[in-house]
């Protein structure tokens, strides 16, 4: 099967770090590791953050002319399906529906969502966008439970829709996680913190308010629960670095920033972590979840429908009300006041990523959906 791939929000080879651009890249690989074909049928980019209904008419009028010269390239050689991930209504595709429609080839969504009232707002263009794509869908899939009430009412009666869990290759680390100790030993030498410390970790860009919102949220919880013995360990970097340092300055000596870390490095901070802490303000999902549970680290994450679909609540961590601070201090004391309890929830929480969100065993499970839009010729 030949696979014609498209992001409009973000390329899945652009430089920048992203759990978007992480997602797509996933759904590559288990197409390629399932033996099809992927073929990133273009780069370009629908995002539009302004709202301007003219930059979207542009958009559109780009994309018109694109999907004619996407199909022209590929006459010689048609895909069997054509597959986007993320549809929403700053990023709508104006590519798929029409490579699709030009060659009879079934058209796939990953991750559609719906906003009502994106529908006479300032992004009204790239709402009915959606609307006609997913018109034109043979199959949607969703990976995030929130998206699955907005999206069915605007399908074909002969449209699909299915769920998927989101993965990731936990490979690396799995593999750090088998060093733990060694891990937790470099950990707490690294940060000067006591061996009995409980080491809390969190891992977010400073690129955007969002990210610092949820920053923000940690640092009134942690604000709550100073009488316990915990160090905080920081991965991330971006613009609002100092605005992130400002957050924590009340904690002197018990937060350690250690910026932009590679994927090798990151997974030796997991497995060396006691509980990734992540309040996740405005996220769909969050990878660092999933990356920590591989590592067989607990997490602390929020009640959002996307969110709570990575984590097993009281199994492999704890999912407070979102944005709480209050709820999230509480839960973080609660599993580092009881370490014998939290040392015990690391296997469950391997396997539970393991099997529910890995591309070993995931990954087969979504190519299978898409396999099921061609048939056998």
């Amino acid at each position: 099967m030949r696979v014609a791939f498209h992001a409009p929000l973000n390329p899945p080879d652009g430089p920048t770090p992203s759990g978007d651009r992480l997602i797509a890249r996933m759904l590559m690989r288990a197409l390629e590791q399932a033996g099809h074909e992927v073929l990133v049928a273009s780069c370009f980019r629908t995002f539009d953050r302004t709202g301007f209904s003219e930059r979207q008419h542009r958009i559109a009028e780009i994309g018109a002319r694109l999907a004619d010269r996407v199909v022209r390239r590929l006459a010689s050689r048609p895909p069997d399906v054509w597959l986007t991930y993320h549809l929403y209504h700053k990023a709508p595709d104006h590519l798929g529906p029409a490579v699709a429609r030009a060659f009879r080839i079934p058209y796939a969504v990953v991750e559609a969502s719906v906003t009502p009232a994106a529908a006479s707002g300032p992004w009204a263009g790239g709402h009915r966008a959606v609307i006609a794509a997913l018109g034109r869908a043979d199959l949607v899939v969703g990976i995030n439970p929130k998206d699955r009430e907005g999206v069915r009412p605007w399908l074909t009666p002969h449209a699909l829709y299915a769920e998927t869990p989101v993965f990731i290759d936990g490979a690396a680390f799995r593999n750090a996680a088998r060093e733990r100790v060694a891990h937790r030993r470099s950990l707490t030498a690294a940060t000067r913190a006591r061996a009995e410390t409980a080491l809390l970790l969190a891992v977010g860009m400073m690129r955007s308010q969002d990210k610092l919102n949820s920053y923000r949220v940690l640092g009134d919880a942690l604000a709550q629960i100073t009488d316990r013995d915990w160090h905080l360990v920081i991965a991330g970097d971006g613009p609002l670095m100092p605005e992130a340092r400002t957050v924590f300055a009340p904690f002197a000596g018990r937060v350690s920033f250690l910026g932009r870390v590679g994927t090798d490095r990151l997974a030796v901070l997991y497995a060396g972590a006691d509980l990734l802490v992540w309040p996740a303000i405005r996220e769909a999902l969050g990878m660092c979840f999933l990356e920590a549970q591989s590592a067989g680290t607990p997490v602390v994450g929020s009640d959002r429908p996307g969110v709570t679909s990575l984590i097993s609540d009281g199994e492999t961590g704890a999912t407070p009300a979102y944005g709480d601070a209050a709820a999230f201090a509480s839960a973080i004391a609660r599993l580092i006041d009881d370490r014998t309890r939290l040392e015990a929830m690391r296997d469950a929480t391997a396997r539970y990523a393991y099997t529910n969100h890995d591309l070993t065993t995931a990954g087969p499970r979504f190519a299978a959906l898409i396999e099921t839009m061609v048939k056998p010729s």
